[in-house]
């Protein structure tokens, strides 16, 4: 028995009246007399008496309203529980980042999440690809940001609808600032700032080619913000993710494109099998609807 056809038959003897009851529902009443008549086929009994030309109840159809305004009613009041509890959603949501383009859409998706779940907090720890597994792994953070590529035989993810885009920083009074973009030719023995993570650097020795064996390589950092305060003391050029440097001074410090351009993809990425609690829960739920809004968005 559907609950759609009791609120049509509550509505009926309400009214008194199919045709009342079908301007009621927003409905036909051809279409309100065939749902009517299904339900008393599908109980086998008469509802109405129609040998007058307000509709009366039979035995049954009392009977039947009795029972349909009870199981509407718990209906009603589970349906009201249900989104109540979800008003009293608390705990904390741990993800661990690095600095990346893909931070301000995670922002969004806090600001989103908590407009439903108000009771909800959030911790959030930056550091390098490295850092944040361990995190991850620890079960000290829920969820991390990740650059792409992750390990899927370990981690369940989704992909961010966001390209990150690598570039050179340099200082503004640098020749090579006048420039749209920098080639490996253009670093070609100069001293950099390259980053620790191993997989990173071979798709940076990849963009490099043969220019990989002229370059000096001053620093390992595993921070764009800190690489920057090296550039800034002309300790050489750093190669970082354009969106971790969003509030850059850009009177001291430019970061240009990379030609051939080089990009990665981002993913919120949470170990396998892992007991959560019920906000991180609720946060995965809620990303995985968010984030194919954004995919399906134009931009």
């Amino acid at each position: 028995m559907e609950l759609r056809l009791l609120r049509y038959f509550l509505a009926v003897v309400r009214e008194g009246n199919i045709t009342k009851a079908a301007d009621f529902l927003h409905i036909t009443q051809p279409t309100l007399s065939r749902q009517i008549a299904q339900l008393e086929e599908e109980l086998d009994v008469v509802l109405f008496s129609r040998d007058t030309r307000r509709l009366e109840l039979t035995n049954e159809g009392i009977l039947l309203r009795r029972r349909a305004e009870e199981i509407l009613a718990l209906v009603d009041k589970t349906e009201q529980e249900l989104s109540l509890s979800e008003e009293m959603v608390s705990g904390m949501v741990s993800v661990t980042c690095g600095e990346i383009e893909s931070v301000w859409l995670l922002a969004e998706l806090f600001q989103a999440f908590s407009a439903k779940y108000p009771n909800v907090t959030y911790g959030l720890y930056t550091g390098n690809a490295e850092y944040s597994k361990e995190r991850i792994d620890s079960g000290l953070s829920d969820i991390g940001l990740l650059l792409e590529p992750v390990d899927i035989d370990k981690y369940d993810f989704i992909r961010l609808p966001v390209v990150e885009r690598w570039g050179v920083l340099m200082r503004t009074d640098d020749p090579l600032a006048q420039k749209d973009y920098v080639t490996p030719a253009d670093l070609a023995g100069q001293k950099v700032v390259l980053p620790w993570r191993q997989k990173v650097r071979n798709e940076l020795i990849s963009w490099f080619g043969d220019y990989f064996q002229t370059v000096h390589i001053l620093i390992n950092s595993n921070m764009s913000t800190n690489a920057s305060i090296m550039v800034y003391n002309k300790l050489g050029y750093a190669l970082c993710i354009e969106g971790g440097r969003p509030f850059l001074d850009t009177g001291q410090i430019c970061c240009k494109p990379m030609q051939p351009p080089l990009t990665a993809t981002t993913v919120l990425a949470w170990k396998k099998h892992q007991p959560v609690n019920i906000a991180v829960k609720k946060f995965i739920e809620y990303a995985r609807e968010f984030l194919q809004k954004q995919k399906n968005e134009p931009h």
